[in-house]
């Protein structure tokens, strides 16, 4: 298996100063890599270290969100909505410097999406086996079409003693792809339509979405794959950064607390190669076009 993890030394966030030496590095992601930065701190303030607290979340969702269209806080206990809105916001700030750094190809082009702040430990948590992040996936919305646009994350471990965020990341995608497909039947005539006027989904379900729904709930399901298939572990200090297309990468998140990051929506047919992007791997795949 390959190694998709590069190591770049970057200590700013922004293009100024000499902590910037890394650029037009689209291939590195749109390839399915991991790009980590482990010297990229996002510094707190005083006041925000009192943030590094589960009791920060309200307990009825694992996630503290901020909303991408509203700026409305979610998750949030309301003591600390303020204080954890001020957060997010200021490392969204950062990481759009950062991908617009490190990719200047995506400038104008990327929308963000919801920051999210999650102070809870991984470990314990109680789950369905759909909903477990601790098995392999790509990642895949069953309320929120995206239509094909692409997942760009950028994560941030925070955690105050030292304790990494624990990944695996897996085979590429057009492999896993290839794997499970076979067995997917096509979407059902008319269920994009009932499912939005039932309000299970927020807009159409594309087939795109469709497939990469049926990927997710199938890779997770299958016990022999998440033992047996190609993988490897990489362990995130804290202070560390990381960027990736996490629709792309196949990844689990096996331990680790207080983790923040932002996502970005990207077009496909921005991206600098765009054969790459996952809707053109399935349609490749599949011989027919799912938008």
């Amino acid at each position: 298996m390959r190694d998709i993890v590069q190591v770049v030394p970057d200590t700013a966030w922004d293009a100024s100063g000499d902590g910037a030496p890394t650029h037009d590095v689209e291939s590195v992601i749109e390839d399915g890599g991991v790009l980590v930065l482990p010297q990229l701190r996002f510094e707190l303030s005083p006041d925000e270290h009192q943030l590094l607290d589960p009791g920060v979340a309200d307990g009825k969702a694992k996630n503290v969100s901020l909303r991408g269209s509203s700026d409305d806080v979610r998750g949030a206990n309301p003591a600390h909505i303020d204080a954890t809105r001020a957060l997010m916001r200021r490392y969204r700030a950062q990481s759009m410097a950062l991908v617009e750094r490190l990719f200047p190809h995506y400038r104008g082009h990327l929308q963000c999406g919801n920051t999210s702040y999650r102070p809870m430990p991984i470990e314990g948590r109680v789950t369905s086996w759909r909903k477990d992040d601790t098995r392999l996936h790509v990642d895949a919305f069953p309320s929120n079409p995206i239509h094909g646009r692409r997942l760009l994350r950028v994560f941030h471990n925070l955690h105050p003693r030292g304790e990494p965020r624990r990944w695996r990341v897996g085979e590429p995608f057009e492999t896993f792809a290839a794997r499970y497909l076979p067995a997917i039947s096509r979407p059902l005539p008319g269920s994009p339509a009932l499912l939005h006027a039932l309000r299970v989904t927020k807009s159409r379900r594309s087939a795109y979405d469709h497939y990469m729904l049926q990927l997710h709930d199938r890779v997770k399901a299958d016990a022999a794959y998440q033992r047996d298939a190609p993988q490897r572990r990489i362990d995130l200090a804290p202070g560390t950064t990381w960027v990736v297309y996490s629709d792309q990468v196949l990844h689990a998140a096996m331990g680790g607390q207080f983790l923040i990051e932002q996502t970005f929506y990207l077009e496909p047919s921005a991206l600098k190669n765009p054969a790459s992007a996952p809707v053109a791997v399935l349609q490749k795949l599949l011989g027919r076009p799912l938008l």
